[in-house]
């Protein structure tokens, strides 16, 4: 149809007769095509010569919904013909349809239903991402639990655990391994911290933690946010944090607290008592009480599980609550406990078994954290600390945007960069000297080591030289008194010798 002309209709009882513009009329054979068209909306079959319209007229205001008819709201010139001298650019009066918003039943299947399938198909070809990090004390069990949960050596004697290299500060380290279970493949992330609560002075020791949360945030609000993005972004976020706390029996020790609060607005914590096979179950529900109201009066927001609405989950749920902050024991090795094989640590008075809920809550842990709530951490991780990184993010940004737009004055808006570039320089001068002091301070604990280490050795040899030089002395005290007793002898033999020449003589003389 050419642009400026308007197309107007009537419907009549013996067909429907179009007229283009002012009432031209239309070729047999495009009005049989018209006609065959509305044949075949209406049901019936389109005859070949001249079409006369069915007895029953077909109403486009009726709908079958649920089985009944429902009248929708319909336009009155719809029906209607419009005015012999309607203009080519009007709109003939119609108004949009109103529908209502109620569920429908189908009459067939369509298949829209099999929307799920087709989202589990591309979820696991593209695969899923977890990041876990652990805190704590090192010779906590960190990485032990690692293997445990996972069921397979990401830590070993080749490739060991991170508490056990050499660190004497807080170090982060990361690593990834592509784990694979019934054709899915979940690429882990790792993060550990060595070297966390060993120093005499802690002061500021969360501090390479929450840096590297919000690290991970920057990274991926900077992937989302360039103008050529890849379509899946790699989502490194840390979607949990399993804090360690030393079995002490007690509470928590200040240093724990110090820590959660830093990280409890930034990433899921979930609490756990390590080596609760050091505690009684009367020590270690009454240690799980002090736990918990540790963290109810320092306002220490620890992961949170879901609501259900299925009673039967709800009390499984109730259950897991019960637990937490979760005793867990972790082992490497797996003993043969009445011809099965089990996960556990043997002692003199019996077996701890890894994966008995009546020993340890390890099991519970590992349900939740990977085969019922996993998705859940990763949602609230991105629906909540992320987002709440962005907004301060973007709002900094605005609020200096704003600032900038409401000054006008050229001279103003050079000094204020002038500044902003000082307290930049400042900033990147204090890091830089924190990052210098912290070298120096190593440096100078490896030089104090090597001089103590020189100093012992030092020691060592003067006390090995001295016993050397007592051994000598003694060698020469018993070599004297052998040599002196040789000469005694070796003298009165040769006085012995001399009377017997003595005595010769006389005989012949």
């Amino acid at each position: 149809m050419r642009r400026g002309l308007r197309v107007s209709t009537s419907l009549e009882e013996n067909g429907r007769n179009i007229g283009i513009g002012s009432g031209i009329a239309l070729s047999s054979s495009f009005r049989d095509k018209i006609n065959k068209r509305e044949a075949f909306l209406k049901g019936g079959d389109a005859p070949a010569g001249k079409f006369e319209a069915p007895s029953t007229k077909f109403d486009i205001s009726l709908r079958e919904r649920d089985g009944k008819a429902e009248k929708i709201e319909k336009p009155a010139s719809f029906l209607n013909k419009p005015a012999a001298g309607a203009t080519a650019s009007g709109d003939g009066g119609h108004k949009p349809v109103s529908r209502s918003d109620s569920s429908k039943s189908l009459a067939g299947y369509v298949g829209f239903a099999n929307l799920p399938n087709q989202v589990y198909r591309k979820s696991v070809k593209r695969g899923f991402e977890f990041t876990l990090m652990f805190a704590g004390e090192s010779g906590l069990g960190k990485s032990t639990m690692i293997n445990s949960l996972f069921l397979s050596e990401l830590y070993n004697d080749q490739h060991p655990g991170p508490s056990h290299r050499a660190r004497k500060t807080v170090h982060i380290n990361s690593s990834q391994v592509l784990l694979k279970e019934g054709g899915v493949q979940l690429k882990l992330t790792v993060v550990d911290t060595p070297g966390f609560g060993d120093e005499v002075n802690n002061t500021n020791c969360w501090q390479p933690l929450t840096s590297y949360v919000d690290n991970k945030y920057e990274e991926y609000l900077n992937s989302e946010s360039k103008v050529n993005r890849k379509t899946m972004l790699d989502d490194n976020r840390v979607h949990c944090c399993l804090y360690f706390i030393s079995p002490t029996g007690h509470s928590l020790k200040p240093l724990d607290i110090e820590v959660m609060k830093r990280l409890h607005d930034k990433v899921n914590i979930i609490p756990l008592i390590a080596k609760a096979d050091s505690l009684t179950p009367e020590e270690c529900r009454d240690f799980k009480k002090n736990i918990l109201n540790e963290i109810q009066r320092n306002n220490i927001k620890i992961y949170e599980f879901p609501d259900v609405d299925d009673v039967e989950e709800n009390k499984e749920l109730k259950k897991l609550k019960d637990r937490v902050p979760f005793a867990v024991v972790g082992s490497n090795h797996v003993l043969d406990i009445n011809g099965k094989k089990v996960r556990g640590r043997q002692y003199p008075w019996g077996t701890v078994d890894v994966d008995n809920l009546v020993h340890n809550d390890f099991l519970a842990l590992r349900d939740m954290l990977i085969r019922t709530h996993m998705q859940d951490l990763k949602d609230v991780t991105n629906n909540v600390h992320y987002e709440n990184f962005r907004y301060k993010k973007l709002a900094d940004v605005s609020t200096t945007d704003s600032v900038n737009e409401s000054d006008s004055d050229p001279l103003t808006q050079m000094e204020m960069q002038k500044n902003e570039h000082r307290q930049k320089m400042k900033k990147m001068e204090a890091e830089m000297e924190q990052v210098f002091e912290m070298k120096v301070k190593e440096k100078m604990q490896k030089l104090t080591d090597s001089e103590a280490d020189l100093a012992k050795r030092a020691e060592q040899m003067k006390k090995g030289l001295e016993q050397q030089k007592a051994e000598l002395n003694e060698k020469r005290r018993l070599f004297e008194q052998e040599k002196a007793a040789w000469e005694s002898q070796f003298k009165g033999a040769e006085l012995d010798q001399m009377a017997m020449k003595g005595k010769k003589k006389g005989l012949f003389n």
